[in-house]
């Protein structure tokens, strides 16, 4: 369901923008960029019915908006779209029962909080765009989204590459132990998937490389101040080890927005 009133209007920068979906075909053409990432690039595992449409799509994308980068040298429309973020507010999560994230953690600090919470998750860009300017585009575009609903607290599960517990040993012991989230936000991996992430003893750790080595999606959330919950999850569909990520709202209106005023000016 595309929601008209859901969206901030277009940021561009040069060639490229970044807005919300607008259409179905749009809707569309970002499941098929989820699935030439999560499944020809990193090795997702597809059921039959995923590998025939050549789509990464669930129950939840019906009710999300789509957040969208667009090169408009390449068109317009579903035809320009080149990287994806899919956001779910409350009241979108109620309508299919609950949040994505849930069936990892839980996450009942974070919703049980008053006031409007945002879920980020099924976030990619295509190969040919990972530079520094897709990046900020989309995080101006989470930026305008949060000032737009007034969202407080944003969460999701943020992926490190794999299912290998001793290769993650490392980054999943720098996160536990340096960005731990506090009692009164912290999500908790449900019991029958937890797995724990204090792996190493942190005294052995290069904190600064530990940093460096961790895919930039978590390290955006990590600049903003994020969190992360007590306990990963192994996905063995989509061949990752996920953490949950809890960022307060704040950090990223100020640092985004002052980031594209300036883009802007120059």
């Amino acid at each position: 369901m595309i929601d008209p009133e859901a969206g901030f209007g277009e940021l561009r920068a040069g060639n490229l923008g970044v807005r919300i979906a607008i259409s179905a075909a749009e809707v569309d053409a970002a499941q098929a960029l989820r699935y030439r990432v999560f499944y020809d690039e990193m090795g997702a595992h597809p059921d039959a019915v995923t590998a025939a449409a050549a789509r990464d799509a669930d129950s939840f994308d019906p009710v999300a908006d789509h957040l969208l980068v667009l090169d408009h040298d390449l068109g317009e429309g579903p035809a320009a779209v080149v990287g994806t973020y899919r956001l779910i507010r409350r009241e979108a999560a109620a309508r299919v029962g609950g949040f994505y994230s849930a069936s990892e953690y839980d996450v009942s600090k974070l919703t049980g909080r008053p006031g409007p919470v945002l879920e980020l998750g099924r976030s990619c860009v295509d190969a040919a765009y990972r530079g520094r300017p897709s990046m900020q585009l989309l995080w101006a575009g989470i930026a305008a989204y949060i000032a737009k609903h007034n969202i407080e607290v944003m969460f999701g599960c943020a992926s490190l590459p794999g299912t290998d517990l001793d290769t993650l040993a490392v980054p999943l012991t720098y996160l536990h132990h340096a960005h731990l989230a506090p009692p009164e936000l912290r999500p908790v991996a449900v019991r029958d998937r937890f797995v724990r992430m204090d792996r190493l003893d942190p005294a052995l750790i290069d904190h600064r490389a530990a940093l460096a080595d961790l895919p930039p999606l978590v390290k955006g959330y990590l600049r903003l101040g994020g969190f992360v919950g007590d306990g990963a999850v192994i996905d063995p569909q989509f061949n990752t080890t996920d953490v949950c990520v809890v960022v307060m709202t704040e950090r990223v209106t100020d640092k985004y927005f002052r980031h594209f005023e300036r883009q802007k000016a120059g």
